[in-house]
C-alpha cells in the first residue's frame, strides 16, 4: 500500500488529551469518566477524520506519522517546535483513539511505529501520514 497523507484543519487545536480523565468515589470505588473538553476533542477529531477513512479497518502493522501545529499568533514562533504542554504521547493517544474509532484500524494495537511532533504554526492543523507495512 503506498502512502496515505492528508491535513485536517481547525480553527483552534482542540484541548483535551486521553490523560485527562475525572474521577469520583462511590461507595468507595474510584470511578473513572472522561472530562468535557476531552469529549470535545475527540469529536472534533472524528468529524475531521471521517472524509479521509479506508474503505476498509487496516489489520496489518502500520507506520503512523502525525504532525500537530498549535496555532499561535507571534510569527517570531512559526514553525518553530512546540517545548509546552500538552505531551506528545497525550495527544497522540486522543488522537490515535479516534482514527480507530473512525474505523481507519481494526485495533490501535497494529500501530507499530508512531512518530509525533508538535510544533507552531498560523493555522492549527495535523498532518497525518500512514502506511502498511508489509512483511
Amino acid at each position: 500500500m503506498n502512502k496515505t497523507q492528508f491535513y485536517l484543519h481547525f480553527d483552534t487545536m482542540p484541548k483535551g488529551t486521553a490523560q485527562q480523565k475525572g474521577v469520583y468515589v462511590r461507595n468507595g470505588r474510584p470511578h473513572f469518566y472522561r472530562k468535557d473538553n476531552v469529549n470535545s476533542a475527540r469529536h472534533k477529531f472524528i468529524i475531521a477524520l471521517r472524509p479521509n477513512k479506508p474503505k476498509i479497518p487496516i489489520d496489518k502493522p502500520v507506520r503512523l506519522y502525525l504532525w500537530f501545529a498549535y496555532d499561535v499568533k507571534d510569527k517570531k514562533k512559526w514553525g518553530k517546535y512546540k517545548p509546552t504542554v500538552p505531551d506528545v504521547d497525550n495527544i497522540a493517544k486522543e488522537f490515535v483513539d479516534s482514527m480507530k474509532a473512525v474505523g481507519y484500524f481494526v485495533d490501535d494495537a497494529v500501530v507499530v511505529d508512531l512518530r509525533v511532533i508538535k510544533s507552531y504554526a498560523e493555522q492549527a492543523s495535523i498532518m497525518v501520514q500512514y502506511e502498511v507495512i508489509e512483511q
